[in-house]
């Protein structure tokens, strides 16, 4: 009698060779469902179009997982074959360094799909003091040592004087979440910027530059609140001294108990976000991996069921999601239709 260990071991192996031989291997593959990781953003859009798909096409429901966009990225980059997610979601771009760790794992055929928009939405209670901020205001509160010197400030108003003299409490994404890496590249750098000397490091010292930027303090007045975006949702509206940061979504869904924070004197709106004019506005992404197509049961057929949610009238914009122009969803429901790889020459 053969171990489980080693039927699972040539299954494995066999799904392997097919999926090596790139899109147009012909094995069925180790798994009938699909596996999809990342974002916490696009997580319930993409828990959304799985469940959709399931139910008209009467397949398995693929299996999604919030892990936060850079997890993702490494579980996504580990390798071809079943062990290994065939789909990651993303709040942001992927980075050329990550593209690369997906090379050297023998990941060679990367299809990157636009899904639509979000925002980096900051947000209070309902009961809040109506705050209004900058990119400056936030950089010089969260930034662990902003223009280079150590946070000392403990009050909003230690910030800037025309803000409430409250404590700076603020719930956020961790460091693998995409939202984190937005929040640091669109918010924190935009404020770290209106400074000369800053912007003459970036010429100068550019790892410098960017870990004056981009790190955020840890003593206290940020909160990692992990991967579950509900749960930043119900510690703000239960404090209204408290703010919080996740993706537009979370804060037009609890629109009843939550309202937005004003970034450069522009509110978080689907509007504001859709024509970029607020200051977190951002693409979301899902990325698919092209050798998996052939051995993974319903991948192809999953992938084909997001430009028939993404439009003006579709489920994903009942579910919070921003839409995306009409010249963007048309370019990428192209790529969906030829599977058209990445080209890395586009990433930072």
């Amino acid at each position: 009698m053969r171990s489980t260990k080693t039927i699972i071991f040539t299954a494995v192996s066999a799904f392997a060779l097919s999926a090596c031989g790139g899109s147009g291997g012909t094995g069925s593959g180790a798994r009938d469902y699909v596996t999809a990781v990342g974002s916490s953003t696009v997580y319930p859009f993409a828990t959304a179009v799985a469940e959709q798909f399931a139910k008209t096409s009467g397949s398995k429901s693929p299996v999604i997982e919030s892990t936060g966009t850079g997890a993702g990225m490494k579980l996504f980059c580990a390798g071809v074959g079943a062990q290994h997610p065939d789909v990651e979601d993303a709040s942001r771009r992927m980075k050329k360094s990550e593209y690369e760790l997906c090379q050297k794992n023998g990941v060679t055929e990367i299809v990157e799909i636009q899904v639509g928009i979000d925002g980096i939405a900051f947000a209070e209670s309902k009961d809040g003091p109506g705050m209004m901020l900058t990119p400056t205001d936030i950089y010089k509160a969260l930034a662990a040592n902003p223009y280079g010197k150590p946070n000392t400030a403990k009050t909003w108003s230690d910030v800037n004087p025309s803000l409430p003299n409250e404590p700076i409490l603020v719930y956020g994404p961790p460091s693998t979440s995409g939202t984190r890496d937005a929040l640091k590249e669109l918010i924190l750098e935009a404020g770290c910027k209106t400074d000369d000397a800053m912007k003459a490091l970036k010429d100068s010292d550019k790892e410098k530059y960017e870990q004056t930027c981009h790190q955020i303090r840890e003593d206290g007045p940020y909160v990692d609140a992990g991967e579950n975006d509900n749960l930043i949702v119900q510690k703000i509206s239960q404090n209204p001294k408290a703010i919080g940061i996740f993706g537009y979504s979370f804060l037009e869904e609890n629109a009843d108990k939550l309202k937005g924070v004003p970034l450069s004197n522009v509110e978080p709106t689907y509007e504001s976000i859709s024509d970029f004019s607020y200051p977190g506005a951002r693409p979301l992404y899902i990325y698919v991996k092209k050798q998996h197509l052939a051995p993974i049961q319903g991948l192809q057929a999953y992938i084909n069921e997001w430009p028939k949610v993404w439009g003006p009238d579709g489920l994903l914009k009942k579910k919070g999601m921003v839409i995306s122009p009409d010249d963007v969803r048309a370019k990428n429901a192209e790529v969906i239709a030829n599977m058209t790889p990445l080209d890395p020459s586009v990433l930072k």
